[in-house]
């Protein structure tokens, strides 16, 4: 936490939770390796500060061992006076001891600050704060602020600001309010005290510190178990170590050098997956379910009855997120995305993301679109949106990461033939850990066997609560595999994950999604794939999804393909007979983006037209999301009607690369042609807008190429990285 102290004003600009409205001239993680390293950059412009954060852990010992932490700071502008007011806070939650040991003062703590404490996990532990070697500070009133002002308390009732304003208020009372609003860095600062009933026991610390120009301090974490402790300056060796051998993986796994591109573009693609892995968080708490209706049980039903939620019991998740101050909780619908890009640098961090996500699936097949798991998370979304159904559903995109697994999986046996001595040979090695489950065939056979029966309870789910209503209107079809996304409103489908795309109107029972149809359908391939690979008794398993999935793609030309406007449009009921709702974009795409068609499908040659048609979907940054030649293009909230999304546009490449431009077929050169120029457009699109603002963002502008929306959006945005490198 920190303030620019040279201004009064600026304790009102505290930064703490990351805010798009803080006006940060960009921030983020330039290197993280999803485990033991981080460094992070903010860009304080109205601070006149840029801070750097780097982080790394050193196992050892029999507690976890040793972490430490370096925090510097540099004016942007030298030429401006800049005073830094940086607070750094300790919390002990549970059972355990924390205390300084340091001698206290009301004058502040002389570096090293430390801290002894110990817990039944961590065990016996020491903190030392210590400051770097050339920092100044300015002159305060009665406290010395070359040393560090503190301040602890028993429990975290109040906030730190409110202590800083309590001793900014008893200054000035006894002083001269003038020289206040001249000083701002001498009165608000912390009261060098302990709140507590009980003053022998304390569990939160705050620690401040105030520099003039340029700072640093470690924070360093120390084990009694570990063997080697942490000193700053091992924590200097071991920084520059991390980020060396974060640079040379990163060079193996994406070979952004090789493919011609800048150091400023590997770079920015270090950005990408860094902040996709600094995203990653561990979220526990209960979430808000109506459980009050059947699952199947139509909408109109109780479109006006009010909403009987309830709370849930706890639950825990371990997630991406698609954007650390705008959506920091875990998605269903983006998900998946995330795991395509964090899956390629670290298998096995990837593995466990999902199987924590499948551990959510219910005894019924259902798992909530959002997970907004306690207090916390509910206080970042507005109360209309908190409450979950159990018969609404979202795009299960983590079938896309299961089957990128799966690809990796035969990538792997297929250039490392299984050597068992080999790989017992190397277990010792960390960098095993992010491939356990490609090295050892048990394991990986293991993994699928454990989230194969909840998958397989979700996709019967899907089949049940999605299923749509063939028998009631005059529908010819080979079978009863149609679908219909639950939970839809006027104008939107929030369920579909593409919020307001246009569909038919009003919202019925009749309806037909073809999204969905397409989904189901590729779920049904990969259940198919997984339970080929599980042994022979999953054999009956395999004709099932077999047969299904020929009859979804037999109702997916049947019902979804319009001769007329040669393309895959939903169905609506209107007078009681079933109509085709055209509304060309990323809806008409999804049979082949999720490689659903056969390459010498003439629809293939339909859809490739569409998406090269300047009126239609084509734009020099990316496939809009609609047409612009329909009549809702840029209209309403203008969501997801025409702005340019990278997960759809990702999915495009990546079927175009694995399924038409690379397998022979009449439209393999246009697939190529197609391929070339999007992926030429979308990375200059979204690299041009990174170096302009220092963000990557939600979604970008058909027209401009501009950021749009949530920023930093390093979710599926990141996958960028994935098309830079070519990894599909």
């Amino acid at each position: 936490m920190w303030f620019d102290a040279t201004q009064f004003q600026g304790f009102q600009r505290i930064r703490h939770a990351c805010d798009q409205g803080d006006k940060i001239n960009g921030y983020g993680y330039n290197k993280h390796d999803g485990r033991n390293y981080a460094k992070q950059t903010i860009n304080d412009g109205p601070s006149n500060i840029a801070i750097t954060t780097e982080f790394i852990k050193i196992p050892g010992g029999q507690h976890g061992g040793d972490w430490g932490v370096r925090v510097r700071g540099k004016p942007m502008d030298d030429d401006v006076e800049t005073i830094t007011s940086v607070m750094f806070s300790l919390a002990l939650e549970g059972e355990g001891s924390m205390d300084i040991v340091s001698k206290l003062s009301p004058e502040g703590l002389v570096s090293p600050v430390r801290l002894e404490g110990d817990t039944p996990e961590l065990g016996d532990f020491e903190i030392h704060i210590v400051d770097g070697p050339s920092n100044e500070h300015p002159q305060g009133l009665d406290q010395d602020l070359s040393l560090t002002q503190w301040w602890g308390r028993e429990l975290p009732e109040g906030i730190v600001m409110e202590n800083l304003l309590m001793s900014a208020r008893q200054k000035v009372s006894q002083g001269d309010q003038h020289d206040a609003f001249e000083r701002p860095y001498a009165y608000f600062t912390l009261l060098n005290t302990l709140t507590e009933e009980n003053e022998e026991v304390s569990n939160f610390y705050t620690f401040q510190k105030v520099f003039s120009g340029e700072f640093q301090f470690d924070v360093l974490f120390r084990s009694q178990s570990s063997p080697n402790k942490i000193t700053g300056d091992s924590l200097e060796t071991e920084l520059a170590q991390r980020e060396k051998t974060f640079d040379a993986r990163f060079q193996e796994k994406f070979r952004l050098h090789e493919k011609g591109f800048s150091d400023e573009h590997v770079g920015f693609a270090q950005y990408l997956l860094s902040n996709m892995l600094g995203g990653i968080g561990y979220f526990h708490g209960s979430s808000v379910v109506d459980r009050s209706h059947h699952p199947l049980e139509d909408e109109e039903n109780f479109s006006d009855v009010p909403i009987k939620a309830e709370l849930t019991e706890p639950r825990s998740l371990f997630t991406a997120t698609p954007s650390r101050p705008f959506f920091p909780r875990g998605f269903y619908w983006d998900e998946g995305f995330h795991e395509l890009l964090i899956g390629k640098w670290d298998n096995d961090l990837s593995l466990d993301i999902i199987k924590n996500w499948v551990s959510l699936i219910d005894e019924n097949g259902w798992v909530a679109r959002e997970q907004i798991l306690g207090e916390e998370a509910r206080s970042k979304v507005p109360t209309e949106f908190q409450t979950q159904f159990p018969h609404y559903a979202n795009p299960p995109t983590l079938y896309l990461a299961i089957k990128r697994y799966l690809d990796r999986l035969t990538e792997y046996r297929q250039e490392n033939p299984i050597n068992q001595h080999t790989f017992m040979a190397t277990f010792d090695n960390p960098v095993l850990l992010q491939s356990l489950h490609l090295e050892s065939p048990e394991m990986s056979k293991a993994w699928l066997r454990a989230v194969y029966p909840k998958l397989r309870l979700n996709w019967q789910w899907f089949r049940t609560t999605q299923s749509a209503d063939l028998s009631r209107f005059n529908r010819k079809a080979e079978s009863k595999e149609a679908y219909r996304w639950r939970g839809r409103t006027p104008n939107h489908t929030l369920t579909s994950g593409l919020d307001d795309y246009p569909r038919g109107e009003p919202p019925n029972v009749g309806e037909l999604h073809v999204d969905l149809l397409s989904w189901m359908s590729f779920a049904t391939r990969l259940l198919k794939d997984i339970s080929s690979q599980l042994g022979p008794e999953f054999s009956t398993d395999v004709q099932e999804y077999s047969l299904i999935e020929k009859e979804m793609l037999q109702n997916l030309e049947l019902l979804h393909w319009n001769e007329e406007n040669q393309a895959f449009c939903d169905q609506t009921v209107e007078n009681g007979e079933p109509i085709h709702v055209c509304h060309k974009g990323y809806i008409s795409i999804f049979p082949v983006i999720l490689g659903l068609l056969e390459p010498d499908s003439p629809k293939v040659k339909a859809i490739f037209d569409l998406i090269e048609d300047e009126n239609e979907l084509w734009s020099p940054y990316g496939l809009r999301s609609l047409s612009a030649s329909d009549k809702f293009y840029n209209t309403g909230e203008d969501y997801w009607r025409g702005p340019i999304w990278i997960n759809i546009n990702y999915l495009t490449l990546q079927s175009l690369y694995n399924n038409y431009m690379r397998v022979p077929g009449p439209y393999q050169g246009q697939a190529e042609r197609i391929y070339n120029s999007l992926r030429h457009n979308i990375i200059s699109a979204v690299f041009k807008d990174y170096q302009k603002t220092g963000y990557v963002w939600e979604q970008y502008s058909d027209k401009t190429g501009e950021g749009k929306r949530s920023h930093p959006f390093t979710g599926w945005t990141s996958l960028v990285l994935l098309i830079m490198a070519e990894e599909y």
